[in-house]
């Protein structure tokens, strides 16, 4: 018998100074059996730092990317289905990138595992030719930061400012700052 996914509720409060982006939403994720607290909370992220101020050209949504190869982690399309944004946490490889690009108009990525060093040595060149590609690096001692404030039920407070990225949870929080691999 197949494992289900474990439901995890998050109230998100995001003050987006950079992109003065303001909001306050609760969200719903689905924790595949394989993933980590610490993957779904850099979905989480990736959601805070990539949420548009408005849903008029479509909404930021979580995709199936663990369930269908075929969809990112997470996805922004307009109202005709056309994919404005896509977005993968972790290291995926330059196929699935190169593919993205030719299908999206802008792909983003959030790298945070240990081996984000020798993954963009080994990609860095090949997706060169891909000009809507931005790659974001999260220390891995942040991201585990991050994945200690991971609870069933969760109520965070995101500031980003300059950017640094806080995030506080009750008592508990972590700091993190996105490195662009990729020239801006």
């Amino acid at each position: 018998m197949a494992l289900k996914a474990t439901i995890h509720k998050a109230r998100l409060q995001l003050a987006d100074m950079d992109r003065g982006v303001y909001l306050d939403r609760s969200l719903t994720l689905a924790r595949h059996p394989s993933e980590t607290d610490e993957r779904m909370l850099m979905r989480l992220l990736a959601w805070a730092l990539h949420t548009p101020a408005d849903d008029d050209h479509g909404a930021l949504e979580f995709g199936k990317s663990l369930w269908d190869t075929d969809e990112p982690d997470l996805w922004r399309k307009d109202l005709t289905g056309r994919i404005l944004h896509w977005i993968d946490v972790g290291l995926p490889d330059e196929r699935r990138l190169l593919r993205a690009a030719s299908r999206a108009d802008r792909v983003s990525v959030l790298a945070y595992a240990p081996g984000t060093a020798v993954w963009w040595r080994g990609i860095a060149g090949k997706l060169a030719r891909a000009r809507n590609v931005a790659v974001w690096q999260i220390e891995a001692a942040q991201s585990q930061a991050l994945a200690a404030l991971a609870e069933r039920s969760m109520h965070w407070h995101v500031t980003v400012q300059d950017g640094v990225v806080s995030v506080t949870s009750g008592e508990r929080g972590a700091e993190l700052t996105p490195q662009a691999l990729t020239p801006s």
